[in-house]
């Protein structure tokens, strides 16, 4: 289980019932406006709890060295009574891409005072990875447990940015579905992403990451998108 799943669980005092298939063979989002990520972009989310503030997920798209694409990932959550902190979870990481491949990976986890890290490097044969979760060699193919690319969708293992854990996940899709996102109603592609707890994703049909959302012991976890990107 990840960290930033077993700090969700923690702090709000759920469990998680899993199930999917994997997508392994199914076509991608794609299509002639396909959309891919440049500098200057950047995906913000609101998280809510029973429709409350819980906290804030951006993904934010920077210029790097020659010609590389930086992805950094900043999650702040934060549950209290009143003016008292119970529990804060933090989470940064950043991604370097270079012609659409992962070459370089760092992240850093405060898990209310529980801290873990990773360091990824691309070698000839793969990602070599430095975790707290894991320490060896991975696919070079593997992608980060970040959702903002939906080719995770077609992916049965995630590498996770707060520890280097290997993340087994199985996804079905689940249609098409009209959802409000970015102050927008947007028909979306639907997906349930069978991981340590249910998660449900949206993307628009050029693979833009729109909306997450999971509920456990009534507890409901939402995603809600500024604005569109």
């Amino acid at each position: 289980m990840t960290t930033f799943r077993k700090a969700l669980i923690a702090a709000l005092t759920f469990g998680a019932v899993a199930s999917g298939q994997s997508l392994a063979d199914t076509a991608p989002l794609d299509g002639p406006g396909a959309w891919e990520p440049t500098a200057g972009d950047v995906i913000a989310f609101d998280v809510l709890r029973q429709g409350s503030k819980f906290g804030s997920h951006i993904v934010r798209f920077n210029e790097g060295s020659e010609g590389a694409l930086e992805v950094v990932v900043d999650v702040d959550l934060k549950a209290g009574l009143g003016p008292i902190t119970l529990f804060r979870y933090q989470l940064d990481a950043t991604e370097t891409w270079v012609d659409g491949q992962l070459v370089e990976l760092e992240g850093r986890v405060n898990d209310d005072g529980t801290r873990e890290n990773v360091t990824a490097t691309r070698g000839q044969d793969g990602l070599i990875v430095s975790g707290d979760g894991f320490e060896g060699m991975v696919s070079p193919e593997i992608l980060p447990a970040s959702h903002w690319n939906a080719d995770q969708t077609r992916a049965a293992q995630l590498l996770s940015a707060e520890n280097g854990e290997l993340i087994d996940v199985a996804v079905l899709p689940l249609g098409r579905e009209v959802i409000e996102a970015g102050g927008a109603e947007i028909e979306a592609n639907k997906f349930l992403m069978d991981s340590d707890i249910d998660v449900t994703l949206w993307y628009d049909d050029d693979g833009r990451w729109l909306k997450l959302a999971f509920e456990a012991r009534g507890q409901a976890i939402e995603y809600v998108l500024r604005e569109l990107y």
